[in-house]
């Protein structure tokens, strides 16, 4: 299964994006093994970057190294896939400023739901990142549900035992792109993190 067949954008609506950066992941997947989603922000400003392109992108050496971190040594980002690890964003298009548009995170998550929803089998989502956090709250919100991860800082936030739709939470850091070989301090609660997320996956 391609998900890039069944998630697609209808008009591109946002305005605060790259609309030519839209990225869905184009690889095979067997969606009955993916047992872990991680979920970072939103797609690179440029292509090349995103997880899946060819050569080394920096999503992929990022995301590798916080795995590394946390103790799960691979080489590809197609190594963690065969793992049970499905690597997305929330925001499939790239960012043309620091933030995104409140209603750009909605618009987008509709988007994030589908692709949620073709893999039954998730017992953990990782959500890395303040636009990971506001995507999966708003899909809750959309079904009458209680927020996903509660209002506050992730610093206090991440130690809580979390739950939806039967899979385990995991509210974290930005582990994709630049800040996260800048903001060191973070590393080390990343790495916490995915290695809570693997252990609750089992």
């Amino acid at each position: 299964m391609r998900p890039s067949k069944g998630v697609t954008c209808s008009g591109f609506p946002c305005l605060d994006v790259k609309q030519e950066c839209f990225v869905v992941l184009g690889v095979d997947v067997k969606p009955e093994t993916v047992k872990i989603v991680l979920v970072s922000e939103a797609a690179p400003p440029d292509v090349a970057d995103s997880y899946y392109a060819g050569g080394t992108p920096l999503f992929a050496r990022t995301t590798l190294q916080a795995f590394a971190d946390a103790g799960t040594a691979v080489e590809t980002v197609r190594d963690l896939l065969d793992l049970g690890l499905y690597l997305t964003t929330a925001v499939k298009c790239g960012k043309t400023g620091y933030g995104i548009a409140a209603a750009t995170v909605d618009q987008c998550s509709r988007l994030l739901e589908k692709e949620l929803a073709l893999f039954p089998n998730t017992r953990a989502l990782l959500a890395m990142g303040d636009v990971a956090i506001k995507a999966l709250n708003c899909i809750a919100k959309r079904s009458g549900e209680a927020r996903v991860v509660p209002a506050g800082s992730t610093y206090r936030i991440r130690g809580q035992i979390l739950s939806w739709r039967g899979m385990r939470v995991f509210p974290s850091y930005l582990q994709a792109g630049p800040s996260f070989f800048i903001e060191k301090s973070k590393r080390r609660m990343i790495a916490e993190d995915i290695a809570a997320a693997l252990r609750a996956a089992g």
